[in-house]
């Protein structure tokens, strides 16, 4: 009778299949939800370089006590840790710090003030294997193989589809192609940030924190002094305060914090190709969020780039197999996310 109270009154362990699962699914949606809560910002109270700097205090209030704490019970030395809160030295703190945490955050967060959702849905997370590739090709010398070649033909189509149409709106004087232009540009920053992680052999959650203590010590507080200077335009001191716990919370913690951690635990289960595969999805269901939540109209052209771009990736990775089992051990992951 003993045992079966003790059964009975002990917690239940998910399995390593339900964390991976469970892992995808919180992924894809915080990745989805990330470019249609975006949008809706740009349409709200806050500023592109407002929700960068919420963006950074957010992540900031949980991994900077993560990195002190990481530091320490690793032990690691000054010329290791930068700051006793990164868990690598200044220099490539520094680097990942500006490809992939400010320079990243401030080109996607501006292209959200001036295209649609949809838009950034193809050009975002669609267009980052092609982007990623070329960089690969450019600093690793990477080979693309015919199959991968033709799934990334597939997503330059589909980006030209969208992006090409914006730019000859362009002579009507629209402005969609500059948030087309900067969700290309910050699609390569993240790029060239995930070809360094891979070159450099960067654990995904020591990354993150590197990126947050950075963009901590140095944005946070020159952002800061230029609003206390009145140097800049923000929004920050008059829009509500429920906006501005929601954007610190969803873009800080959510976007960087959780989505992180779950993007990792779904590579290991699923291996990066399978997970690859998964969030494909995103492209499509961030830009149905944006029909039935923002009311942006999906045009044909956005329909045929979005579909392109889906079948480009899908098709980029359908002849890898991944591991059917977990790995035994964790894994270095190459491109962590976006939105990231």
């Amino acid at each position: 009778m003993s045992t079966l109270n003790s059964l009975h009154s002990a917690p239940r362990q998910l399995s390593p299949k339900a964390v991976g699962i469970l892992a995808a699914v919180v992924t894809i949606l915080i990745w989805s939800s990330f470019i249609v809560i975006a949008r809706a910002s740009a349409k709200g109270s806050l500023l592109p370089l407002d929700m960068v700097f919420l963006r950074f205090i957010g992540a900031g209030l949980v991994l900077l006590p993560w990195g002190w704490w990481l530091v320490r019970s690793q032990k690691l030395s000054r010329s290791i840790s930068w700051l006793g809160l990164s868990p690598y030295a200044f220099k490539l703190t520094a680097l990942v710090g500006t490809i992939g945490g400010v320079g990243y955050a401030m080109l996607a967060y501006s292209g959200f003030f001036f295209a649609p959702a949809a838009h950034a849905s193809v050009l975002l997370p669609g267009t980052l294997p092609l982007s990623t590739a070329l960089v690969a090709v450019w600093l690793l010398k990477d080979r693309i193989t015919p199959s991968r070649a033709v799934g990334l033909g597939l997503i330059f189509c589909g980006d030209l589809l969208v992006g090409g149409t914006s730019l000859l709106k362009a002579f009507d004087g629209g402005e969609t192609w500059k948030g087309d232009l900067l969700f290309l540009s910050a699609s390569t920053c993240w790029a060239f940030y995930s070809v360094i992680a891979r070159k450099n052999a960067l654990d995904a959650v020591k990354a993150t924190i590197a990126i947050t203590v950075f963009t901590a010590v140095t944005y946070v507080p020159v952002y800061a002094a230029l609003l206390a200077f009145g140097a800049i335009k923000s929004h920050l001191a008059t829009a509500p305060w429920g906006e501005v716990a929601f954007q610190a919370v969803f873009q800080g913690v959510g976007s960087v914090v959780i989505s992180g951690i779950s993007f990792t635990k779904m590579i290991q289960y699923f291996g990066p190709v399978r997970s690859t595969m998964m969030t494909a999805l995103v492209p499509g269901l961030s830009a149905l969020g944006a029909v039935f939540f923002l009311g942006e109209p999906l045009h044909t052209n956005l329909m045929l780039g979005l579909a392109l771009v889906t079948v480009g990736i899908l098709f980029g990775v359908r002849a890898v197999k991944s591991p059917a089992k977990p790995l035994s051990k964790p894994i270095t992951i190459s491109s962590v996310e976006v939105g990231k």
